[in-house]
Order: structure tokens, then C-alpha cells, then sequence
């Protein structure tokens, strides 16, 4: 009898639990959206505070309450559109089919990439319009500017961020004109709008079975008893291996997670930083002096990590009215 290849069925969720890659997290799907415009946008998590604001959830059992809610402030100082990219469909899934730099390219982009010395920019856009008929998507790369913020770097994050469009001329055509250009925040997300945050979390090195897959800890009259924080049995006789399943040791954090439908409160410009910034400035980070975002909850990742703010990919049409905030608190976190 053949043998029959059959993919194997359910979720392995986060397995394998090891280190990601690198800090810039990779965005593998985007929304689909009519209107040409950038669907994602970069910044730098600050950190934490609280605020008093009206709720606005329907149906909730606070509704027109004025409750206290956590919230995450972001810097989001502008992001630049350095280049297009354009891809096509194989066999295999969308392969990348030709590149466009931006002319005015950022000096410190020399830190991260080789910058060409000599590029026709028009050569390059006349090359994709010619393959147009076999381009399936475009997407633009942007990069980061760290260098005006608290962050204490230079060297700008580059990343990919899908645009919105009906076709893929249409796509195009919106990316050649963005090219070059930067885009604050306020031109990408509207406030009171529903986002998934993408980042890196905190790493938290190597770590025993009880505190990375929260299995129990061993009681005292068991056998092998004098290993509390250890897995009873890694398996049976046959196989006669252990199996991935078994709960081990190793890596804890700094894996890349992806937070679906978190509300923005708030987009506020540099002139109004003041309204945040506590005494004495946040903890492990400073003073923010750009733009910043407020975002009810928790996002992933410590201070200065880098957060990709995707325009929400299953808001499932979720209220995206902007509630009122009575107050921010800005009490000096220095003690905590």
C-alpha cells in the first residue's frame, strides 16, 4: 500500500519557543483596504501610565462611566518611505520581482545597509511598470529614525509595510508618490481606531519546565521527590524518544507575538508631550519629544522596543468612536 502524506491537523501554537531572529518583527499578511494608504506604522514603547476616561463600549456595565483604564504611550516619531517593492505569484507564494530606492535615502541608513553610490531611480520604476501584467502586489519599505527620540541609537530599523489599493497599478502608483516622503502618525491611524501590535517580547533567558510551561511542582512524598521543579515522566518505554510535547527547559521570551484589536485612545503631536511625560521622565527610557500614541492596555515587549502598529486585521467591526479622556496621569514612576 502507498504510503499517503497527510499534513498533520490543529495548532502547535507558539512551539518552538526559541529566540527570534531579530528585533524587527517581520509582518507576514496585511488587510485588505480600497483606499491606497499605508497600513502599518512604527514605534517606540515608552511605557506605562493610567488615565480616567469615559467608557464607550457598548454594551459594557461601566457604558458612559468614567472609569480608570492602564494605557501604553508610544513614541512615534515620523516614519520615511524609502523604497517600493514589488512581488509576484509562483508556485511557491509571492517572490519578491524588483526593488525601488527613494533618491534623498537617510545618511544613517549607512549604519544598517550599503547605500548605493550611483542609482537610477526612474530605470528602476520604468522596470516594474513594464511587468506590471505579472505583479501581484506592491508593498513599500520604510524605515525608523531613532535618532530624534529617548532611544539611544542611530541606526534606523528598516521594515515592510503593506499599502492599501484595488489593483496593483493603483498600488503603484500611490507608493512612487509617497517615495521619499515622510509620514507622521495622524496621516496613518485616526484616533478611537483598533490596531494589532507586533513586537518582540522581553526576554527572559533560560528557564526551568515550572516557570516556561507552568506544570505543577512536584509534592513531597513523590517518587524522585527530591526534584521538586521537574517534569515526572518525559515519556513511556516505547517510543523510545522523548517526544516535542514533553514540557523542558530553555529559552523563555523574546519571541515574536502578534496582539489583535488594541483600541488607540489617543494621537497626540510633540507640542503636547508635556501632557504625559511624568516627573523625572519614564523609567528606563526618558522623555518623550515626538509624536506618541495612547494605547489602551499592554503591548508586548520592555522599554525602547521597536512596536509595528497594523491596521487591525479582524476588528470584526468593533466600535472605532475615540472616547474622552478626563486625565492622564503623569505622577512620577521613579519609586515604583
Amino acid at each position: 500500500m502507498a504510503r499517503h502524506h497527510q499534513p498533520r491537523k490543529g495548532s502547535v501554537a507558539f512551539s518552538p519557543r526559541k529566540r527570534s531572529a531579530k528585533e524587527t518583527p517581520r509582518i507576514k499578511s496585511w488587510p485588505v483596504a480600497d483606499e491606497p494608504r499605508l497600513l502599518g506604522l512604527a514605534g517606540y514603547k515608552v511605557g506605562m501610565t493610567h488615565v480616567m476616561m469615559v467608557d464607550n463600549t457598548k454594551n459594557s456595565p461601566t457604558e458612559g462611566m468614567e472609569i480608570s483604564t492602564p494605557v501604553t504611550i508610544l513614541e512615534v516619531p515620523p516614519i520615511c518611505v524609502m523604497g517600493i517593492r514589488a512581488y509576484e505569484n509562483t508556485t511557491r507564494g509571492l517572490k519578491a520581482m524588483g526593488d525601488v530606492l527613494a533618491d534623498n535615502l537617510n545618511e544613517e541608513l549607512s549604519r544598517k545597509i550599503s547605500l548605493p553610490k550611483e542609482y537610477n531611480k526612474d530605470a528602476a520604476v520604468e522596470k516594474i511598470k513594464e511587468n506590471l501584467q505579472h505583479v501581484a502586489e506592491i508593498r513599500v519599505l520604510i524605515n525608523t529614525n531613532p535618532k530624534v527620540t529617548s532611544v539611544p541609537k542611530k541606526k534606523p530599523e528598516i521594515f515592510e509595510c503593506g499599502i492599501g489599493g484595488k489593483t496593483p497599478e493603483e498600488q503603484l502608483n500611490f507608493a512612487i508618490e509617497m517615495l521619499g516622503k515622510e509620514v507622521s502618525a495622524k496621516e496613518i491611524m485616526d484616533d478611537g481606531e483598533y490596531v494589532d501590535s507586533i513586537a518582540v517580547t522581553k526576554g527572559k533567558g533560560f528557564q526551568g519546565p515550572v516557570k516556561r510551561w507552568g506544570i505543577r511542582i512536584q509534592y513531597g512524598k513523590a517518587a524522585r521527590s527530591s526534584k521538586a521543579r521537574h517534569v515526572g515522566s518525559i515519556g513511556p518505554w516505547t517510543p523510545s524518544r522523548t517526544m516535542w510535547t514533553v514540557a523542558q527547559a530553555g529559552q523563555m521570551g523574546y519571541h515574536k507575538r502578534t496582539e489583535y484589536n488594541k483600541k488607540i485612545l489617543k494621537i497626540a503631536e510633540a507640542s503636547e508631550a508635556d501632557a504625559v511625560n511624568p516627573a523625572g521622565g519614564f523609567v528606563k527610557y526618558g522623555l518623550v519629544k515626538n509624536d506618541y500614541i495612547i494605547i489602551k492596555g499592554s503591548v508586548p515587549g520592555p522599554s525602547k522596543r521597536l512596536i509595528i502598529l497594523r491596521k487591525a486585521i479582524r476588528s470584526n467591526g468593533k466600535n472605532n468612536d475615540a472616547p474622552q479622556i478626563n486625565y492622564i496621569s503623569t505622577a512620577s514612576k521613579q519609586g515604583v
